[in-house]
C-alpha cells in the first residue's frame, strides 16, 4: 500500500532523453514549516526523480537552496552526468514555475552492509534516550513569536529527547544539540528517500541555545545514506558547534534499532531571522 509520504513525493516522468528527464510533482501542503515546504521534504522529491533515471537510491546527496516553496505544482529536470556499474551520479533542477527552487548534486548506489574484506571503524554509537514511548511529543510554540507549529509534525511521530524541548516554554537547555527518535505517523517504513527527510525533521540545535526560536533559512544540506534501516524508528542526533556571523553549520546521525549508522547530514543555514 502507498503511504502519505509516497504520495506527497511522487514524481511522474513527462519527457525521457538518454541522459536525464523531465519529472512533474506536487509540493503538498502538510509538509511545511509557517506555509514554507521543509527542506528535507523538496530534496525528497528531487532524490526521488533522480533515483528513477540512475535506477538507485540516494548514497550522497547535496542540494542548495535558492528560493522558498510554497504548496503548488513542480518540476525537477534531471541530468545524468555519469553512469557505472556501481554508482550513477546526477544533477536536478526542482521548480515552480520559472523559479528554480533548489540545486541538487547526487551520486546513487546501492548501499552495501560490511562487503567482504571491507575496513570498518565506527568511533561513536547511538544517542543514549529514554524508550520511544518515554520521550516527548514536540510541544506547540509557546508564544505567536515563536511562529506557527509546524504542520510536518502532523505527518511525523517524531519523539524528543526529555528537556530538549524546553526552549518552546522558555527554558532552553544551554548546549545546542537535539536528539530524539524519528518515525512516520502511517509507521510506513524508513528507506532512503525518506532518510533525505529525516535528516531535517529535527528542531535547529541553535533553539536551545540563547538564539531566538525563529525561521532558519537553510542555505545548503548534505546528506550520507549509509545504509538501510531495520524496521523501526530512528535515534537521532543533531549539534551545531560553530555560529560564525550569520551562519550556523549543524551536523546530524541517525541510527537504526539495531544499532547501525544509517545516516549522516550536515547543513548550513543563516542564523534565525525573527
Amino acid at each position: 500500500m502507498t503511504g502519505i509520504f509516497e504520495r506527497a513525493t511522487a514524481v511522474t516522468r513527462r519527457d525521457t532523453t538518454d541522459a536525464g528527464g523531465r519529472f512533474d510533482a506536487m509540493v503538498h501542503d502538510g509538509w511545511d514549516i509557517g506555509g514554507n515546504a521543509n527542506g528535507g521534504y523538496l530534496l525528497a522529491i528531487a532524490g526521488r526523480a533522480m533515483a528513477e533515471v540512475t535506477g538507485r537510491p540516494p548514497l550522497t546527496i547535496t542540494a542548495h537552496y535558492l528560493a522558498p516553496a510554497p504548496a503548488g505544482p513542480c518540476t525537477v529536470d534531471v541530468a545524468l552526468v555519469r553512469s557505472g556499474r556501481r554508482m550513477a551520479t546526477a544533477t536536478a533542477a526542482l521548480c515552480q514555475g520559472d523559479r528554480e527552487v533548489i540545486r541538487v548534486l547526487g551520486t546513487f548506489a546501492e548501499q552495501t552492509t560490511d562487503p567482504v574484506d571491507a575496513p570498518i571503524l565506527v568511533d561513536g554509537g547511538p544517542p543514549e534516550l529514554p524508550d520511544y514511548e518515554r520521550c516527548e511529543v514536540p510541544p506547540p510554540p509557546a508564544s505567536p513569536d515563536q511562529g506557527p507549529m509546524p504542520q510536518l509534525n502532523e505527518r511525523l511521530a517524531v519523539r524528543m529527547r526529555p528537556g530538549d524541548s524546553g526552549f518552546r516554554a522558555g527554558a532552553p537547555t544551554g548546549r545546542a544539540e537535539m536528539a530524539g527518535w524519528f518515525a512516520f505517523a502511517d509507521e510506513r517504513p524508513i528507506d532512503a528517500i525518506a532518510l533525505l527527510l529525516a535528516a531535517d525533521a529535527f528542531a535547529p540545535p541553535i533553539f536551545n541555545t540563547e538564539l531566538p526560536v525563529a525561521w532558519v533559512p537553510t542555505l545548503e544540506l548534505t546528506v550520507h545514506v549509509r545504509g538501510v534501516p531495520v524496521p523501526g524508528p530512528l535515534s537521532c542526533v543533531f549539534r551545531s558547534r560553530f555560529v560564525v556571523g550569520d551562519l550556523v553549520e549543524e551536523d546530524g546521525e541517525m541510527w537504526d534499532v539495531a544499532g547501525n549508522l544509517v545516516c549522516q547530514s550536515r547543513q548550513l543555514s543563516l542564523t534565525p531571522r525573527g
